[in-house]
């Protein structure tokens, strides 16, 4: 009698689960999956973005076609309040957002974040940063030539490319120099990833921060000897990246035991580095068969041969493990947050500068405090 009560049981759960399995396919059979960027074409989130688009719906019941749009803006805030608030909560939509944006929803100091970071349908992370690093990239005529040199009390500051507030681009430069003494102004403003790359070509600005792995895909000529660029620090890496053993990681460079906490909270959000997600209250089925294609997906020859071609990490990260590093931001040190909070919102209020692209560095005029810079030509 409980064998039969529990092969009864067991034919039940089966049964259950293939309906819910039928139910998920006949939702998105014939149906398009919008993948909203945040970030213009031809930049890193982009590139993860198309390659996740091209290879996903072949792992989701009724196998669904997948559109990317880009939905520019704020450092990638506009497309992750479209995605919380905005688009449809069906399982349609979903969004590789900016891996700040959960520390900028904590710090709670800009008024345009219109999301709980808790709340969205966490479907994974492409890549846990684990061969990645992010870094300080300069041109060889930049007025430091190395780390020490950067850091040297009262020496020239490099200008650096940023995009917009809250963006990797523009705050890791001010967390840098805040601890570790890093001398370096930021020219906020450039549209998109492209747009910082050609200013250190032009010779507008010194140099940039940026993701090892979006070097390698875009500039990989930069990282051969006689590039006329050099890295300067790590950041975002617990040990030297094996690529760059000869250079330091910010946690080497901290002085203080604050300065330290400051740099791993804001380091957390990379172990989430390319996140996707969808809207809250996505219907648990869809939501689990999401989670699962990523996953899946991530395994795909195909997916995994295209992702070596592009030189780029692939390490992923479940939607339930993004969720709990969510968390742990949302758990972070009050004192960390607070200081974190003062040092990027200092200066808030004056109307932010553009870059003025015909001018090169050697003309520009700082009449900006701390990490604002407004340039404008000599004459």
């Amino acid at each position: 009698m409980c064998r039969r009560w529990a092969a009864i049981v067991v034919f039940l759960a089966l049964a259950a689960s293939d309906a819910r399995a039928d139910a998920v396919a006949d939702f998105y059979r014939g149906k398009l999956i919008k993948v909203v960027v945040g970030f213009a074409s031809g930049g890193g989130y982009d590139v993860y973005a198309r390659l996740l688009a091209r290879h996903l719906g072949k792992y989701i019941p009724g196998n669904p076609g997948l559109v990317v749009q880009n939905m520019v803006g704020a450092g990638g805030l506009r497309a992750a309040n479209f995605v919380y608030s905005a688009a449809p909560k069906d399982g349609t939509t979903i969004g590789i957002l900016s891996r700040d944006m959960p520390l900028l929803a904590v710090l709670g100091a800009n008024a345009a974040v219109q999301f709980d970071p808790r709340k969205f349908t966490w479907i994974g992370s492409s890549s846990s940063f684990v061969d990645d690093a992010y870094v300080l990239m300069v041109r060889a005529d930049a007025p430091a030539a190395s780390i020490a040199e950067a850091r040297r009390p009262g020496g020239p500051p490099l200008v650096l490319a940023g995009s917009a507030e809250g963006a990797p681009g523009s705050d890791v430069p001010v967390i840098l120099r805040d601890t570790i003494g890093l001398n370096a102004k930021v020219v906020g403003g450039y549209p998109d990833s492209s747009a910082m790359f050609l200013a250190m070509e032009r010779g507008e600005v010194h140099g940039r921060t940026v993701d090892l792995s979006t070097v390698r895909t875009f500039r990989s000529g930069w990282l051969q000897p006689g590039s006329g660029m050099r890295v300067l620090v790590q950041f975002a890496r617990s040990t030297r990246h094996p690529e760059l053993a000869e250079i330091p990681t910010a946690r080497e460079l901290a002085g203080t035991d604050d300065a330290l906490a400051l740099i791993e909270l804001t380091e957390q959000p990379y172990t989430m580095a390319r996140p996707f997600a969808a809207p809250p209250e996505v219907p648990q089925d869809r939501a689990q068969a999401l989670q699962a294609a990523f996953l899946a997906t991530h395994k795909d020859p195909q997916y995994l041969e295209e992702a070596a071609k592009l030189k780029i990490d692939v390490s992923p990260v479940s939607g339930a493990a993004v969720l709990e590093m969510v968390e742990r931001i949302a758990r972070a040190s009050p004192r960390s947050v607070d200081r974190l909070r003062k040092l990027l919102t200092e200066g808030e209020g004056k109307k932010p500068s553009q870059p003025c692209k015909a001018n090169k560095i050697n003309n520009l005029i700082d009449t900006r405090p701390n990490h604002e810079l407004c340039w404008q030509a000599h004459g």
